[in-house]
Order: C-alpha cells, then sequence, then structure tokens
C-alpha cells in the first residue's frame, strides 16, 4: 500500500509540535480534558508513524520523537496508566455513585528507541504483562465476569480483562524487539517467563470449540484448517526469537546462573524444538545444539564480581506518591472525568470521529477495500451507510438497489 500526501495525517510541523507538547501527567488527571487532548496528538503521531513505515517513507515521527527525547515520557503515561487500572478503577468500580456517562481510550508505547533508562522500566512492564499471560487460562476469551454488577461495570470489566490480554501480547512484541537490539538490558526471570510462555502458547493459545481448533491472532480468535494446524503462529515465532536471543547472546549467558532448576526449566523446550518447527525457523537449530550441550554438562558458575544494578523507579513512584490516595482519586475522577456535560460528551465525539475518520483507518489497513459487488479494488464508498466500496464499473447501477434494501 501507498501511500500518498494526500493520507497523510499529520505534516512534519506539526509532528513536532505534538511531540514536543508531551508531557506526564498526575495519576488524578488521567481521563482529564488535556489527558484526552495528549491521547489523540499520540493517536495521530502513531496513525503518521504506521503510514510512513508501511509506505517506506521518511519516518519523521520517530524523529522527532527522538529528537525531543519524548520516549521516556510514554513510557511514564504507559506504566501510569497500569497503576490506575490496579490501583483506582477497582476503587471506582466499587463506588455506589459510579455511573459512567463516558470512557476514555487506554493506549499502549511501541516504541523502544532512545528509552535512555527508562527502557528498564519498559523491560519491567513487558515482564509484568508476560508473566501475567503465562499465568492466565485459555478459554477463546470467555472470562468469567462478575454477573451481579450492573450492565456498564460488567461491560467495563470485560473490555479490560480483553483490553489487558492484547496489550500482553504486544509486550511480547516488544520484548522480542528489545532483545533483537539490546544486549545488556535483560533480566534472567525475563527468559524463564518467555519458556513458559512458549508452553502456554503452544498448548494454551489454541482452544477446541465443536471439535475444531481455534487460535488467537491478529486480535481474533480463528478456527486453524487441518492442513495449518502444525505452522508456527506469530505469537508463537516471537517468543521463539525472543528466547533465541536471551540465550545465545555471549553477554546474556555470562549473566545467568544455570543451577538445576533453571537448568530443567530450559531443557523443558527440547520437546518443543521438532524438525516441523525447525524447517519453518531454521535458526532454532543452534538453539536446539545448545540445549542438547547445557544437557550433557554443567556451565561454569557466574562471576562473582561486583555486580551494580539498576532498578526500576517509575512504577514504584507513581505508587509512593499516591499511596493512601486511591479513594480520594476515584471520588475525584466520577465528578470529572466519568462524570462530563451534554456538551462536554458532543465534544468528545467530535474529537474522536476527526481521530479516527474512515479515510485514515484504512490506510492503515494492509489490504486495499474491495469492491462489494464485484470484489475488485473499490475506489468509491455509498455516501449513505458510508461503509459499502464500489468500484468504478459499470455496474455500480446495478448494485446500489441491493444497498439500499
Amino acid at each position: 500500500m501507498a501511500a500518498g500526501l494526500g493520507s497523510a495525517v499529520l505534516l512534519p510541523v506539526e509532528a513536532a509540535g505534538y511531540a514536543q507538547s508531551l508531557q506526564e501527567f498526575p495519576l488524578k488527571d488521567i481521563g482529564s480534558a488535556r489527558w484526552f487532548r495528549q491521547h489523540e496528538y499520540i493517536e495521530k503521531l502513531n496513525m503518521q508513524a504506521i503510514i510512513d513505515a508501511t509506505a517506506e517513507q521518511d519516518e519523521f515521527v520517530k524523529e522527532t520523537i527522538y529528537a525531543h527525547g519524548k520516549v521516556p515520557t510514554l513510557i511514564h503515561e504507559l506504566i501510569a496508566v497500569e497503576v490506575w487500572k490496579q490501583k483506582v478503577f477497582p476503587v471506582l468500580c466499587q463506588l455506589q455513585d459510579f455511573s459512567p456517562k463516558s470512557t476514555f481510550p487506554i493506549y499502549i508505547v511501541d516504541l523502544c528507541d532512545s528509552a535512555d533508562e527508562a527502557v528498564l522500566d519498559l523491560v519491567d512492564y513487558c515482564h509484568r504483562k508476560l508473566t501475567l499471560l503465562a499465568a492466565q487460562s485459555s478459554d477463546c476469551e470467555n472470562q468469567e465476569l462478575d454477573r451481579s454488577s450492573p450492565a456498564a461495570l460488567e461491560e467495563l470489566q470485560k473490555q479490560s480483562q480483553e483490553l489487558e490480554f492484547d496489550i500482553s501480547l504486544k509486550a511480547l512484541s516488544i520484548i522480542r524487539y528489545i532483545t533483537d537490539h539490546i544486549d545488556r538490558c535483560v533480566t534472567e526471570p525475563l527468559l524463564y517467563v518467555a519458556a513458559a510462555l512458549l508452553k502456554k502458547l503452544v498448548f494454551g493459545s489454541a482452544c477446541i470449540q465443536l471439535g475444531e481448533l481455534q487460535k488467537y491472532a491478529d486480535g481474533k480468535w480463528y478456527t486453524v484448517p487441518i492442513e495449518d494446524r502444525l505452522k508456527i503462529t506469530k505469537l508463537d515465532g516471537q517468543v521463539w526469537i525472543a528466547l533465541y536471543n536471551l540465550v545465545l547472546k555471549p553477554n546474556c549467558q555470562q549473566r545467568y546462573d544455570f543451577n538445576n532448576f533453571n537448568k530443567n526449566q530450559l531443557l523443558k523446550l527440547r520437546s518443543f524444538l521438532t524438525e516441523v518447527v525447525i524447517d519453518q525457523l531454521p535458526n532454532l537449530v543452534e538453539l536446539q545444539r545448545f540445549l542438547g550441550h547445557l544437557a550433557m554438562t554443567d556451565p561454569p558458575p557466574p562471576k562473582k564480581d561486583l555486580i551494580l544494578e539498576q532498578v526500576p523507579d517509575i512504577q514504584n513512584r507513581i505508587i509512593r506518591e499516591n499511596s493512601n490516595k486511591w479513594k480520594a482519586i476515584a471520588k475525584h475522577q466520577v465528578k470529572t472525568a466519568f462524570n462530563p456535560s451534554e456538551q462536554d460528551l458532543r465534544e468528545q465525539a467530535h474529537r474522536l470521529t476527526e481521530t479516527y475518520n474512515l479515510d485514515m483507518m484504512e490506510n492503515l489497513i494492509p489490504d486495499r477495500p474491495k469492491c462489494g459487488f464485484c470484489g475488485a479494488v473499490a475506489a468509491k464508498r455509498c455516501s449513505r451507510c458510508q461503509v459499502e466500496r464500489y468500484c468504478q464499473s459499470p455496474k455500480l447501477t446495478t448494485s446500489i438497489p441491493i444497498q439500499l434494501q
């Protein structure tokens, strides 16, 4: 897909202004008008970055964010939202006067470069998400909800579960990217979480419904044809690549303590390294060879030199600053973020419509829209429903009565 000037979300000067305005918000301001406006800026920056990367154009959005040093700010906002979900949201759901008239979107960060010391907080965040993903029960998203809650709260609980699952999978992609580019900013527990997660994905990301095998990919569950059941999914591939990097990079191996427990955890991977898997990811031959060597010998113990270890700080700092204030923050947000006026709701809906307009969203989809009548590439949209697409074929007039029905 080629993205021309007509499909641009932002001009470079606009992207620079948006990036420069990004700031860290206190926990009580999450969901406020200013926070919401920043979310719109981030969404537009994200859309433009996707369009530039897809069209192989100059990625000025990334360069602008790096130049202004805003990646740590984005990571701070990411972790602040996580703390809000863990500490404030449960309190909100218990308040008797919590009857939300509006919601606000929650975003995640997919920029890892130029994060400086904040990359450690990002790795720690992803480690928490992968641990949660590995511990979850897999039942095709049919998580049990609190049926005694009102319909609005039940819907919020469902959205929270789906969002947490989706964020955990995106955290997997971030970890894989970090292991590709950074040698030293890894933690030993991450290696064993990834090993446990691989077993989870091989067996747990699939479920059987009505005799059919289903797997999760591209944001949805789909039925796997019989001939494709042995194919590695994108999720499996991400974990295998991350494990390959974590195990075989020399800087990583030197820091691992391969005691009996850790050694046995890694050796469990050998059962998954079948010929079918190696045919699809030939680089895993080296991992298979290393595990065979590990099974036969004991690696040398780690050096007992003086170790200066960095620790993630953002989450602890946010919790420390807001300790014993969760209920006060929840009550404040009930009166502000979740109780807007009719005019505020209209303005919010208008801004969301501008941010997520159909023409721009279609530029983010790899496949070109198809004609609803003949299946050819479509250039026109129905002016009535704004959904159905048509080509410039003479059949257009023939298909209009079908759409009007």
